[in-house]
């Protein structure tokens, strides 16, 4: 073959290759289909950390799909009410929100247990039971049946005891008392005089402000700050025994998630991953700030005593018999709950909690 045929048929060569790979996009693109979800949240934009988990899924969804898959994110309220977020999910009239599942208790104590239940698990075990034990399967059987899958997006770590506006020294002190508080809890300090109230995050200023309430609780330093509760509560507790480690959901309706292209399910699961680890790290950096910044402005820090821990473990206890004999979807579930947590801090006791207490020894010596 001499150089001129051989350059001649190359080029053919060469431009059949082209040819093809031009050709080859429109395949491509064809599975990546363009796909617009709207997602509702139930927070304010004013809380970027908690809020902005919605933002992180989105965006990192978008990257990973070269933005052929975009969700929308609104702000409680713009679409629907921010306590109405999952039910706009299962209705169809959005594909997806961001939410607690706890503020469905009303519907089925269940969904409790998807948040946090009081006397639950930290941040770290909950990411365990979810993603290495039985939790996530657990709770999405559960999910099904209301038309939603779930994924967790977010975790604030333990949470404060809430603002009072008069301290809370014994177990007497609760009776009478007007408090905004969540998920099952409600129920569980309802048994020693408290009267529980579930108000979305931008309506408790108000109720705090004007005497509708008289205690209220949100997440912690950094998110109650932003939202002034110091201004009209001076009194500061911890720890929310009720939520040690509460999770943040991203329900996606079930019949829009199954739709989706395989590689599609497969962003948004990572996506939520991400928003879950970042949430926790952000509150980690934030909340000493903020926490000095509230006592140096004044607040007043006060543990619960040992006294009131008890009685409301106790009353915890109760409530979770009470529930589990008539709700045998609750009872599976809090059950494997519970096997899990009884290992889980017996092993926590060796490491974490030993580790842990040294290195606060240090700090509080002022080595660190």
């Amino acid at each position: 073959m001499d150089r001129r045929s051989f350059i001649k048929k190359a080029g053919v060569a060469g431009a059949g290759a082209a040819a093809s790979t031009v050709l080859a996009a429109p395949a491509i693109a064809q599975g990546a289909p363009k796909v617009t979800w709207r997602l509702t949240s139930s927070f304010p934009k004013s809380l970027d950390t908690i809020y902005g988990g919605a933002e992180d899924l989105a965006k990192h969804v978008s990257e990973a799909t070269d933005g052929n898959f975009q969700i929308q994110v609104f702000a409680a309220g713009e679409i629907v009410p921010g306590l109405q977020a999952a039910d706009a999910v299962s209705a169809g009239t959005v594909e997806m929100c961001h939410t607690c599942s706890y503020y469905y208790v009303g519907k089925d104590p269940t969904f409790a247990i998807g948040t946090a239940i009081p006397f639950g698990l930290n941040a770290r075990l909950t990411n365990s039971w979810f993603y290495d034990g039985n939790g996530n399967t657990l709770l999405n059987e559960f999910y099904a049946t209301h038309g939603m899958v779930g994924f967790i997006a977010g975790n604030t770590g333990v949470q404060m005891g809430g603002w009072f506006r008069k301290e809370i020294n014994t177990v007497d002190d609760f009776k009478g008392v007007k408090m905004r508080i969540a998920g099952l809890a409600g129920r569980v300090v309802e048994k020693l005089g408290v009267v529980p109230q579930q108000i979305p995050g931008g309506d408790i200023y108000p109720a705090l402000e004007k005497g509708t309430i008289d205690a209220a609780e949100w997440v912690g330093p950094y998110d109650d700050q932003k939202l002034g509760f110091n201004k009209v509560a001076p009194y500061y507790y911890y720890p929310a025994f009720w939520e040690g480690g509460p999770v943040i959901h991203a329900f996606a309706n079930k019949e829009k998630f199954e739709g989706l292209p395989a590689s599609y399910q497969a962003a948004l699961r990572d996506a939520c991953a991400f928003a879950n680890s970042s949430m926790m790290a952000k509150y980690d950096r934030k909340n000493p700030v903020a926490i000095r910044e509230l006592v140096a402005a004044g607040t007043q820090l006060r543990p619960y005593s040992q006294e009131i821990l008890e009685a409301c473990f106790n009353a915890a206890m109760e409530l979770y018999a009470e529930i589990s004999a008539s709700n045998p979807t609750f009872k599976k579930i809090y059950d494997d709950q519970v096997a899990f947590k009884r290992d889980a801090y017996l092993w926590m006791q060796l490491s974490e909690y030993t580790y842990d207490t040294f290195m606060m020894m240090q700090q509080r010596a002022g080595k660190l």
